[in-house]
């Protein structure tokens, strides 16, 4: 015999569990159809949860500056409108990003879906995912390798509009002179990050 819930709070748990049990039913389904093109979930990092994305390609999107929304609009207009949260398919993403904060990770195996950068820009990021861990570039430096010796600036804006921060390790570069430049989840991050390289 099922007893009935003795309160409002019980009550609010019991449908809370059946959500989560109906949405991850939801997403199993989803998957297993091919119906879904990038699933999302939440990462936590020592900078608090980030919003991270994945393609079959591999992963598409990490969000450091907190505006999830307009990231995910950016991926259903440029990519694919079937996107569906799925904490399961962000697994390794969420291990390595895990092992690299422990300082036990120099390099991310996860491919990369480079899909939302076009043109110039792609070259200096493709570029930038080529920066060993512990060393550091410049802007001057990206912008040579993408082909554009006077692009600098262009080469900042690139790096500025990365998608895919940490992963694309655009904290690594700096400016030619040795300040550390800009940095979409603010100089603090970008700070920590490099010392935790042993960069700084």
């Amino acid at each position: 015999m099922t007893r009935e819930p003795r309160g409002s709070r019980e009550l609010e748990d019991l449908m809370t569990a059946a959500v989560q049990r109906a949405t991850a039913d939801f997403a199993r389904r989803a998957e297993a159809e091919e119906l879904v093109d990038v699933a999302y979930a939440s990462v936590d990092t020592p900078f608090g949860p980030m919003l991270t994305a994945v393609t079959d390609q591999g992963l598409v999107t990490v969000v450091i500056d907190g505006d999830d929304e307009s990231h995910l609009d950016r991926i259903a207009r440029e990519i694919s409108p079937r996107i569906l949260e799925n904490p399961s398919r962000l697994d390794r993403v969420r291990r390595e990003l895990d092992e690299y904060f422990e300082g036990k990770r120099t390099d991310f195996d996860v491919p990369v879906d480079w899909r939302l950068i076009k043109g110039f820009s792609l070259k200096v990021l493709q570029a930038t995912a080529a920066i060993p861990y512990g060393r550091v570039s410049t802007y001057k430096d990206m912008a040579i390798q993408a082909g554009s010796p006077k692009a600098s600036r262009a080469a900042g804006n690139a790096l500025g509009s990365n998608p895919i921060p940490i992963v694309v390790p655009c904290h690594r570069v700096l400016h030619s002179g040795g300040g550390l430049g800009g940095y979409g989840g603010g100089l603090p991050m970008k700070k920590f990050l490099l010392e935790l390289e042993g960069s700084l």
